[in-house]
């Protein structure tokens, strides 16, 4: 069975993901590493959200309130990455703690 292009097992160094390795974190890494994609997350779909309202205000010629974009995109987006994240990469750590 062929696996997808994305993953790969390199025997001695791991799975690897994009080049990146899947083990060997700490636990403040492993937070780190979900709080820091939560982060990222929130922040570009809410720039992504301000200028598409900004299109959407100045086109249509509507007068949308640009906090909607930090409640109703960006929060939910960096929430939902969050949720998915943190138990990842607590069970990557976790993993490697159990490999030791």
């Amino acid at each position: 069975m062929t696996k997808p292009a994305a993953i790969s097992q390199n025997g001695a160094r791991g799975a690897r993901v994009f080049g990146f390795p899947l083990e060997g974190f700490s636990l403040f890494q492993s937070l780190l590493l979900a709080f820091a994609s939560a982060f990222l997350t929130f922040f570009s779909t809410t720039c992504i959200a301000i200028f598409a309202l900004l299109a959407w205000n100045l086109i249509g010629g509507h007068a949308v309130s640009y906090v909607d974009t930090y409640l109703y995109v960006g929060f939910p987006a960096g929430v939902l990455v969050l949720v998915v994240a943190l138990p990842l990469f607590l069970v990557l750590w976790v993993r490697a703690k159990a490999r030791k």
